[in-house]
């Protein structure tokens, strides 16, 4: 054989990888497609102007930064401790992660009513201070719901990229006269920066949309899923598909910037994300 038909036969696969790529991106973006296609303008300007309109809009952001903060706050020692393996019974503790994934998030809110509401442990504490704020169907309840649903995808990419950065370097600036928490901020932050800010977007964008346990507990105030939901209930596809476009417009721009910074911190390559679930 010689050697251009060896060439040509190499090229194949290539080939076919990325008609099977260029394929998956379609499909996967075709719904986006019909939505764009299926909304018009006018129909945008009539449904979004309406009084109220906007309020699931800015229920959604605030109750997603909040639990978006938390996230950072909460997650983040952890994944670190476990990349560093310094908690005792990882595995039980990542397996303890990993169980929410594996759960339809229905039944992750049938189960917080038990906690949040006012028969659980958490709820009998809170609802002391004020069950109006406190309880189901408020504010708090929408954001513990979207927290149970989004900061296993945080804190799992978090603790992949933490794994990323040679401790090595963290014990070469302890040496050089930085504590623990100065070496953190100084050298294994910004080596995975990248990898956080994809876990920060991934998780942001699973808050956001987050649908299944906020449909059980917090109901009211109404962010954009749920609104969707009964605009869809109400008006059927032509009321729902606006709030359903706002939605997409809301929750994108985070992971879109945390997806090009990644890649320019790579060298142009946006990194596939992972989880280090094992």
């Amino acid at each position: 054989m010689s050697t251009l038909s060896r060439r040509a036969i190499g090229r194949v696969p290539g080939a076919a990888a990325v008609v099977a790529s260029a394929l998956v991106w379609v499909v996967l973006l075709g719904p986006l497609a019909v939505l764009v296609t299926q909304v018009s303008p006018h129909q945008i300007r009539a449904t979004l102007s309406q009084s109220g309109a906007l309020s699931p809009l800015w229920t959604s952001l605030g109750a997603s930064a909040v639990a978006l903060g938390a996230m950072i706050v909460l997650g983040t020692p952890l994944a670190y401790l476990l990349a560093r393996g310094r908690l005792p019974a990882a595995r039980v503790v990542e397996a303890g992660l990993v169980l929410p994934l594996l759960m339809p998030p229905l039944v992750i809110g049938l189960l917080l009513i038990f906690l949040i509401g006012q028969a659980g442990p958490v709820g009998r504490l809170v609802s002391g201070i004020d069950p109006s704020v406190f309880g189901v169907n408020t504010f708090f309840a929408l954001v513990v719901a979207e927290f149970y649903e989004a900061a296993p995808y945080y804190i799992l990419t978090a603790q992949a990229a933490l794994t990323t950065v040679d401790r090595r370097l963290e014990q070469d600036a302890q040496l050089l006269g930085d504590r623990p928490l100065q070496a953190f901020y100084k050298v294994t932050l910004p080596l995975s920066a990248p990898g956080l800010a994809t876990g920060l977007a991934m998780a942001w964008a699973r808050a956001m949309g987050a649908f299944g346990a906020v449909l059980i507990v917090a109901y009211n105030p109404a962010g954009l899923p749920i609104k969707i939901d009964t605009s869809f209930i109400e008006n059927g596809l032509g009321g729902s598909l606006p709030f359903a476009l706002l939605l997409i417009v809301a929750a994108l721009p985070l992971p879109l910037l945390a997806l090009l910074w990644s890649a320019r911190a790579r060298g142009g390559r946006i990194a596939p994300v992972q989880a280090d679930i094992g």
